[in-house]
């Protein structure tokens, strides 16, 4: 190894897991770049584990950090086939990823349905745990079916494997239940580094699909959170962001909840510590480390790069042996930090070249010292003379112990030149310097008291005299804060009166600017300072304080501290409030008193709603006007009550064959009064006395449906709503008359009749039912072999029409039909089946045009004549569609012939199609275009561009 005597010059040693490296060794894979460890083609058997680099030069050694070298890898999913997962409609589901092996931990994920890239779209019904990878679906329907594919990615490694397929199979079930939320994805308890983002994850299972909500419950919320559904994201994490959070799952069905913390910790992080120093050879010295963190950091002491085994760096007398390179290390189960410093003990005599006693200024009357500062180890002792006088203490002179000299309420006499002599065991030196002597500065025109109002001008006078030869400047600071008139020239302004005049303009006066104004005359030399106040009367201070002493179902009273009245009495107070209904607009709350005085400290707000959870606010006014207002008193809730509005639009009626639909319109939610809300439906047969009571739990229900078989139908009932919760029940709503559903039709239709249109098309007719409670027909059809009745295509006509057009029908096929009624109880019978056979598909192949040539005025266009396959309908003619290019109609001409003669047209481009037609309908197209006066063809154009390019040619 090579040792150089440079002091800039240094040399690495490297270690593994402890173990120094040999970089010298024969198929080593390490080299060194400039201190750096380059490793080449790294095997992980051999180069994964911990390194560290021990740096050293003349002066001493420091060791790094350690680093770590790992192997990322993420393995394949297992290959064994995932099972089939079943589920009714409406009941949760859950898909497993079960990730591979993999490292780093860090793993995302996503799901696909059937085929890549056809991911599954996070919403509030389906969500995807980047804790576990499971797929969770809150609620199956049938349009889940399918097959689903777990996909793991490795950010680190850049790397994505997918699971085998796993299908899932909704099953029908009718009605579909609803189910109460199930929270199945739960956060656990978390531990978060200042500073970093971090992701919470709830999702519940239940239909109606869930709602989450989130809340803290030893405090609000982070102000750098954001509530994203199944998410809380909390960003740049504080201490005072941990805590215990709650995530709460609600649906019609029930609720659920689940509660826990989040702790916040820190990495290791300096509050102080050790710097390279020179120190004199015997003196007292002590190096200091303090390191803050959560938990908190051990402190550990090296030296040269071997530890220490001491607790503090204290020195009583420091030798040569001392000096060399210090570290302190500060580590944590979180991380580890270093500080460097060199401690160099050092002898020699004094000497002043590099700081020798200067000329010095000092005002009449005035204190002066004059430093001597010689580089000397051990430490000097010191004297002093002036010219040929050797200085002793006195009451006007004092010789300090780091050899500076005091000289108090200086005079002329005073002026001269000053020796400092400086002597230990090395040596001795001096160095001379002088004093002069200026006159001392002095305030002539002191500021004054002012008394001013917000908005209004304010000036505060200073003037000073001071010594000719010496320069003046006026500093001003308020409450002992240095104004700065660049920063704040909105408000301040120096008014140019000359160099001995500071006075100060302050323009615009707000309140912040109220206080003791001092100004400062400063001189190289010396300064003075005078002070006045300010007063700035303006609209009071926001109040303090505010909290709920008292409350009840519809009042709740406030208790307040006065805030600042700003040197003007407050005259009022206004209360506001706002709820959770109201969102962030804050309302004028009516109180009692109706008007609050501004000696007040309580108030009682009125007419509120019960258990109605509130935010107050008091704002304070005076004659100069009115104050920013309050923070917001705690959330707090009115005590229950009774509830006293009655659903609205009550009705109902029609519904399946004996039942009876009754509605309402829900009641809104600041009307609940108190939990337990819901609806008791009461109804009766008009002709009866007895009424009967259901109770409806669910406060967001609007329907009611009793189903009975004894129930007559299209009977008529009187029916009524009313509310409750817990405290009791409310009035009933007004009495509204409705029938009971129908009778689903009893008899099919009959004279069932039709007729194929064509290959696709056919059209279906019968005699109308004669019951008057026929909402509709309809009319279902399949092929009779190929298709099964269930995945038939249906029509519905309405109840006034008796026939219809079936579209979308295979060429050349026999199908069933069948036609029933229906209404708002059901479908009646089906008729008789009637069989129709549709007929054979048009030609498929396009007429062939062979001529088209100008006849005068007219265009005659020819084509050849088209034979049809073995199973499509013969030709019965051709229809030509002549139209304007870019417009869908035209005029349509049918001809049973292989030509026809059109109107050339003027201008503009015109488009002609020609098509076979036939019992099946019409056959494939044919185009040609008409072009101002001439004909051109698809494909007789390449013919012509060939033969103009061959004119050209012979031209040449």
């Amino acid at each position: 190894m090579h040792y150089c005597t440079d002091p800039n010059c240094f040399f690495c040693r490297w270690k593994l897991n402890k173990m120094r490296i040999d970089l010298n060794e024969e198929g080593s894979h390490y080299s060194l770049v400039g201190g750096n460890l380059v490793i080449s083609n790294p095997i992980k058997t051999t180069h994964e584990g911990n390194y560290s680099c021990m740096a050293s030069n003349t002066y001493g050694t420091v060791i790094s950090r350690v680093g770590s070298v790992q192997f990322g890898y993420l393995d394949l999913f297992s290959s064994e086939e995932r099972e089939t997962v079943k589920v009714k409609e409406g009941q949760g589901a859950v898909l497993l990823c079960a990730p591979p092996p993999h490292h780093p931990a860090e793993l995302s994920f996503r799901w696909i349905l059937n085929e890549f890239p056809t991911f599954i779209p996070m919403d509030k019904r389906r969500f995807v745990s980047q804790s576990n990878g499971n797929l969770y679906i809150s609620k199956v329907d049938s349009s889940d079916t399918g097959n689903y594919s777990c996909i793991a990615s490795s950010p680190s490694i850049s790397k994505s494997v997918f699971s085998n397929y796993i299908p899932l199979v909704p099953q029908a079930e009718r009605p579909i239940r609803k189910y109460p939320a199930d929270l199945n994805v739960k956060f656990p308890d978390t531990t978060a580094l200042v500073g970093q983002n971090i992701t919470l994850e709830c999702f519940a299972l239940g239909n109606p699909v869930p709602e989450i909500h989130w809340k803290k419950l030893d405090g609000p919320m982070p102000p750098n959170h954001e509530m994203a559904g199944a998410h809380l994201h909390l960003y740049n994490v504080q201490f005072e962001d941990g805590g215990t959070y709650r995530c709460e799952a609600v649906n019609s069905r029930g609720k659920d909840y689940h509660t826990a913390r989040v702790s916040v910790e820190a990495f290791p992080e300096w509050v102080e510590h050790i710097i390279s120093t020179e120190k004199d050879l015997g003196s007292e010295y002590t190096m200091s480390c303090v390191a803050s963190g959560k938990p908190k950091p051990r402190i550990h002491w090296l030296k040269n790069g071997e530890p220490l085994d001491r607790n503090e760096m204290r020195f009583s007398s420091l030798t040569f042996d001392d000096s060399g390179m210090y570290q302190c290390k500060a580590e944590n189960h979180h991380g580890v930090i270093y500080a460097n410093a060199e401690l160099r003990v050092f002898a020699c005599a004094p000497t002043f070249e590099h700081n020798p006693v200067k000329r010095v200024l000092a005002a009449k009357n005035g204190r002066v010292v004059i430093e001597c500062r010689p580089k000397a180890a051990p430490k000097p002792t010191f004297s002093w003379s002036k010219d040929t006088e050797l200085l002793s203490n006195s009451t006007r002179v004092f010789i300090w112990e780091d050899g500076s000299l005091e000289i108090l309420n200086v005079t002329r006499a005073d002026e001269g030149r000053y020796t400092c002599f400086a002597e230990n065991d090395r040596g001795k030196a001096n160095s001379v310097g002088s004093l002069l002597v200026t006159e001392s500065t002095k305030i002539t025109l002191a500021p004054s008291n002012a008394d001013v109002k917000v908005g209004e001008n304010a000036w505060m006078q200073c003037a000073a005299s001071h010594d000719p030869s010496l320069d003046i400047t006026f500093i001003w600071s308020l409450d002992g804060r240095v104004i700065d008139l660049h920063k704040d020239g909105q408000h301040y302004e120096r008014t140019p009166n000359g160099s001995s005049n500071g006075e100060l303009l302050i323009k615009n006066v707000q309140l912040k600017h109220g206080g003791r104004y001092s100004c400062t005359a400063q001189t190289p030399v010396d300064n003075i300072t005078a002070s006045a106040h300010l007063v700035v009367r303006g609209p009071p201070g926001a109040p303090g304080g505010v909290r709920l002493i008292n409350k009840t179902d519809k009042s709740v009273t406030l208790q307040w501290s006065r805030g600042a009245d700003n040197h003007n009495p407050i005259s009022k107070y206004t209360v506001q409030y706002r709820d959770s209904f109201s969102k962030d607009v804050w309302k004028n709350a009516t109180t009692s008193p109706a008007d609050v005085e501004g000696n007040a400290e309580t108030a009682t707000v009125t007419d509120l709603f019960p258990w109605t959870e509130y935010e107050f606010r008091v704002i304070a006014t005076n004659t100069l006007g009115t104050g920013e207002p309050s923070s917001p008193s705690p959330k707090d809730k009115t005590l229950e009550a009774i509830p006293v509005v009655a659903p609205l639009d009550i009705g109902g009626g029609g519904g399946i064959s004996r039942e009876l639909t009754i509605t309402w319109t829900p009641v809104q939610p600041q009307y609940y009064y108190g939990p337990n809300f819901g609806y008791i439906v009461a109804f009766k047969p008009q002709d009866e006395y007895q009424w009967r009571r259901v109770i409806v739990a669910d406060p967001q229900a609007n329907r009611y449906v009793h189903k009975e078989s004894s129930i007559p139908p299209s009977t008529e009932f009187q029916v009524k709503v009313k509310t409750f919760n817990s405290k009791g029940e409310g009035p009933y709503s007004l009495t509204a008359i409705i029938y009971s559903a129908q009778d689903a039709p009893s008899e099919g239709p009959v004279s069932v009749d039709g007729r194929a249109l064509s290959a696709t098309e056919a059209i279906v007719w019968w005699l109308p039912l004669l019951q008057s409670n026929i909402d509709g027909y309809q009319v279902k059809y399949w092929r009779n072999q190929e298709d099964s009745e269930g995945g038939a295509q249906r029509v519905v006509v309405p109840g006034k029409e008796n026939h219809t057009r079936l579209e979308g029908m295979r060429p050349d096929s026999h199908y069933l039909i069948e036609v029933r009624g229906y209404n708002s109880a059901g479908y009646g019978p089906p008729s008789e089946h009637l069989r129709i056979h549709t007929k054979k598909p048009p030609p498929s192949r396009p007429p062939k045009i062979i001529g088209k040539k100008l006849k005068g005025q007219s265009v005659n266009i020819a084509w050849e004549h088209v034979e049809p396959l073995a199973n499509e309908a013969s030709i019965d003619g051709y229809k030509v569609l002549y139209r304007q290019q870019g417009h869908s109609t035209g005029t349509l001409y049918t001809t049973s012939r292989r030509y026809i003669d059109l109107p050339m047209p003027t201008d503009g481009n015109y488009v002609v199609e020609v098509r076979a037609h036939s019992e099946g309908g019409d056959g494939a197209v044919a185009r040609i275009h008409i072009t101002g006066g001439s004909v051109m063809a698809a494909q007789s154009l390449s013919v012509l561009s060939l033969l103009l390019v061959a004119l050209l040619c012979l031209n040449l």
